[in-house]
């Protein structure tokens, strides 16, 4: 059986996930510069990560993938 999440997203916040097992990491930051900079980290250790965007209460928005260089 699939665990639920134990947490609700928070409006105007950025969120990734690290895939891992035997769960996902979800990981969130205020300011998008602030999100793709920890994006950028966890890619260059070579996690397996998923960007999933700015959450406005409903959906995930500003959903493209930063750039890792």
């Amino acid at each position: 059986m699939r665990k639920r999440n134990s947490f609700e997203y928070g409006e105007g916040k950025y969120y990734f996930t690290i895939k891992s097992h035997p769960s996902n990491i979800t990981i969130h930051r205020k300011q998008r510069e602030m999100a793709e900079a920890a994006f950028r980290q966890y890619k260059m250790e070579g996690k397996d990560i998923e960007w999933l965007g700015k959450w406005n209460g409903k959906t995930f928005v500003e959903c493209s993938q930063p750039s890792v260089n």
